[in-house]
């Protein structure tokens, strides 16, 4: 079942769903989602003497980026053909019954920006602020300011709530980010990871 706003409301007032900082609940809360707004953190790609990324080396992913902060009011141009990766605003806690997905809002969809590329789905138990996977399809630079309205969770209640929800019992990798996080795939199992 996926949840109206008044049962969004209603979870949010009971503290089991948190989505914070909420400014402007009437804005934010829409018919079956919350819009959730764009962070100052991004990160961006180097393009220069980069031959391949290894996924097996996370120490090596995180040396072929830079961050960026921009401050809310100010813009971050996002170029056709360019792929970042951004934050929400809002920090999240999804309960052990509810499954969030994070989807583009349909304005920015018009103007060729995409969300995620395939990261759209937040498990039951995460905590901490979304990374969204920021790509401009189109032709022309888009500029996006932090803290305007840049996608939207849509939530899900699962029939039984998850036995083993995401966090530290399962050794989840991003469990409680702050901020842009880059890709942590090194410390999967299939790339020398632990197992859990």
């Amino acid at each position: 079942m996926i949840l109206s706003d008044a049962d969004i409301a209603r979870r949010l007032d009971a503290g089991d769903l948190v989505v914070e900082p909420i400014d402007e609940p009437e804005l934010q809360i829409q018919p079956a989602s919350i819009d959730v707004r764009l962070g100052e953190e991004f990160l961006e790609f180097k393009r220069t003497n980069i031959p391949c990324i290894h996924p097996d080396s996370e120490q090596e992913v995180e040396s072929y980026v830079t961050e960026t902060v921009v401050d809310e009011g100010d813009e971050f141009i996002l170029h056709p053909g360019d792929f970042v990766l951004g934050t929400t605003k809002e920090r999240v806690e999804i309960p052990a019954d509810l499954l969030a997905h994070v989807e583009g809002r349909s304005s920015l969809g018009r103007l060729a920006v995409v969300v995620h590329a395939t990261a759209g789905v937040v498990d039951p138990g995460y905590r901490g602020q979304i990374t969204l996977e920021l790509s401009n399809l189109g032709t022309a630079p888009v500029a996006l300011t932090p803290g305007t309205r840049i996608s939207q969770l849509i939530f899900t209640e699962l029939k039984n709530s998850a036995e083993r929800p995401y966090g530290s019992e399962r050794g989840s990798k991003y469990q409680d980010q702050a901020g842009p996080q880059a890709s942590r795939i090194g410390s999967d199992h299939e790339y020398g990871g632990e197992q859990m």
